[in-house]
């Protein structure tokens, strides 16, 4: 497979054919120059010289203008894929708080659940701080105030389960947000070693020019 089917982004295809005309424009000077070498080269010869000299110059100074633009387009590729990971760890800080609090209702939840449900033997709040909390039920009987206080107890358990189911959702929007970073993420960095590795050829060139 040949580098022009290997390279498809545009600003480095640019960069390849500059190189292939500069490569033709120095070899035509070279051979211009050998030949006049036999003797004193007439007006003509000297003339084309001059303009093959001129039009390589043109060339190089398009293929260093590319350069710079493809270093200043590297840099911002490398900046903006260490805006992505960032992101990324962020979003993954986020999720393993969401891991550790889920666990943390979770026991909770246990803890609550694993209680004999004999409502004598039910986790409720005892009855003068339920009072205080609800006068409404002050003047209430034993056997009402119990059964206010037992459903008291099942709302709050219903609270924490919506809780529960809300934080559920977040884990999983998290999830698809820190998965679809993570792509985008992989592919900044293929395009980015392909951008780096196209760029190698431009690199030997220019080290191997006098």
């Amino acid at each position: 497979m040949t580098v022009d089917k290997i390279v498809t982004e545009p600003s480095l295809a640019a960069v390849l054919q500059i190189s292939d005309q500069a490569r033709d424009q120095a070899t035509t000077l070279v051979r211009l120059v050998e030949d006049s070498c036999d003797g004193h080269p007439s007006a003509e010869v000297q003339a084309e010289i001059a303009k093959q000299q001129k039009h390589l110059f043109t060339s190089i100074s398009h293929l260093r203008g590319l350069h710079r633009n493809a270093s200043l387009s590297a840099r911002a590729t490398r900046a903006t894929t260490a805006e992505a990971r960032q992101a990324v760890d962020r979003l993954h800080l986020q999720l393993q708080n969401l891991y550790y609090e889920q666990r943390h209702l979770q026991g909770e939840i246990l803890a609550c659940e694993s209680y004999d449900h004999k409502y004598t033997q039910l986790p409720l709040i005892p009855a003068d701080e339920f009072i205080a909390q609800h006068p409404e039920h002050a003047n209430d009987d034993e056997n009402e105030l119990m059964i206010a206080r037992i459903d008291h107890e099942r709302k709050e358990r219903e609270a924490l389960e919506q809780q529960r189911q809300e934080l559920l959702k977040r884990k999983q929007k998290l999830i698809a947000e820190n998965k679809r970073r993570k792509d985008d993420l992989a592919n900044l960095d293929k395009e980015l070693e392909k951008f780096i590795d196209g760029g190698k050829p431009i690199l030997q060139l220019f080290e191997k020019a006098p």
